[in-house]
């Protein structure tokens, strides 16, 4: 059963209602629940009970510390693409030795506060960034273990937005020039290629990419061993889909199986990232309805959170599914809205002709499957405040990152001498 669930005709999550917390904290806001979060981890965790997998939490999907550390006290690591995201990892409770960092662009001062904070793994994604991690390890006396993200030249079968694994995107070495490049570190001071890394891609709803990509990293770790290199470790790198609206995911147990297939035979340890697949249904955005525009040809349904909240739907064409947060009465027939946010934007726009209950002002909805890319991708567009994040776990609820207020957002700029006073 889902954690958000309708409870004397009002949704809650857990125990708690959404029209509590929007009383008390204002809307629009996120909810994360505690018990999703776990299950979630729990699930990936049983699935590779046996195995020699460890699963390292994506910070790029929601990088709240509390959400990290409710992850991170239940065993997870960390993947990160930025010197910021470590940070978090660190200030959440993730071991080092749990840390991997991904990402195309690392700069030498990302590089080395990685070494100095002894992480547990480098992927190194283009020959400038290895001759940098090189000198980078160098100058402090240290040996960066390695591996190489590899692209394999795999297409994922998603948006073209959030695909990585294909010779055309800017992600990892292209997979015909990894023997060279791995010889290349080999003689490299400072450097350890113990390792190969792929990922190609997120929201992924079928096993056959994943399973294509997997072999071929197995094929070339039995290269680079006959070529003499010490390949002890596997990244296999995370998107796993969820449901937004009637997708069909892989079960995780399948998925499982299908790495074990491949990987339990090659005497490596085995690092998965899933992302969106731990957070995603783990919340939801609940929004305040403010007016209800009846145009010519359209009924339009604004509401308080906007695309500076939920990008998603306007950068992705994503879907979401929005449901009243007090239960529609039976008798009610649904009628299509446009449902749009404030901002001075065609594109802040979340649901096209989306049969909804009638609602109207001061109704609130709650937009789902929002625990991943939302608040972490959210901005301040239109001097709109950052909104809040909630913490739920059984009937309390904690808010995790409050809303600034605009004297904040304001006292945070500077005026240069010139223009002062």
């Amino acid at each position: 059963m889902s954690v958000f669930a309708y409870r004397d005709g009002v949704l809650h999550a857990e125990s708690v209602s959404l029209a509590d917390i929007a009383r008390s904290v204002g809307t629009p806001f996120y909810c994360y629940s505690t018990a999703a979060l776990e299950a979630h981890y729990r699930a990936y965790a049983n699935a590779f009970e046996g195995q020699n997998v460890g699963v390292c939490y994506a910070l790029k999907a929601n990088s709240n510390l509390a959400v990290v550390r409710t992850l991170a006290a239940l065993g997870a690591g960390a993947d990160v693409v930025s010197g910021g995201e470590m940070r978090r990892a660190l200030a959440a409770g993730v071991p080092a030795s749990k840390i991997v960092f991904s990402g195309v662009g690392k700069t030498r001062a990302e590089l080395r506060d990685a070494l100095l904070a002894g992480i547990h793994q480098i992927n190194v994604e283009s020959i400038p960034e290895l001759e940098a991690l090189s000198e980078v390890a160098t100058g402090l006396g240290v040996t960066a273990e390695i591996a190489f993200r590899v692209n394999p030249d795999v297409d994922a079968k998603t948006h073209a937005k959030i695909a990585t694994g294909k010779k055309e995107n800017k992600f990892g070495i292209d997979y015909d020039h990894a023997r060279e490049v791995y010889a290349r570190a080999a003689k490299l001071p400072g450097i350890a290629p113990v390792a190969i890394a792929v990922h190609i891609g997120s929201q992924l709803t079928d096993l056959a990419p994943f399973r294509a990509a997997y072999e071929r990293v197995a094929a070339l770790l039995h290269t680079l061993r006959e070529d003499g290199h010490d390949i002890r470790r596997l990244d296999l790198g995370g998107g796993l889909g969820i449901t937004y609206k009637d997708e069909q995911p892989p079960e995780l147990t399948d998925y499982a199986a299908m790495v074990g297939s491949i990987t339990g035979n090659l005497g490596c340890a085995i690092t998965v990232e899933p992302g969106r697949s731990l957070v995603g249904n783990a919340g939801v955005l609940v929004s305040e309805v403010i007016f209800v525009k009846q145009g010519l040809h359209r009924r339009f349904l604004i509401v308080d959170a906007a695309m500076n909240d939920l990008i998603r739907p306007s950068l992705y064409d994503a879907y979401h599914g929005i449901v009243p947060v007090e239960e529609a009465k039976a008798a009610a027939a649904p009628e299509p809205y446009d449902v749009v946010g404030p901002v001075c934007e065609s594109g802040d726009t979340f649901a096209v002709q989306r049969p909804l209950p009638p609602l109207a002002p001061g109704d609130l909805v709650a937009v789902q499957s929002a625990g991943a890319y939302g608040a972490v991708m959210s901005s301040s567009y239109n001097t709109r405040p950052l909104i809040p994040e909630v913490l739920v776990k059984g009937g309390a609820f904690a808010v995790i990152r409050p809303r600034p207020s605009l004297e904040e957002m304001l006292a945070a700029e500077r005026m240069p001498d010139w223009l002062a006073g």
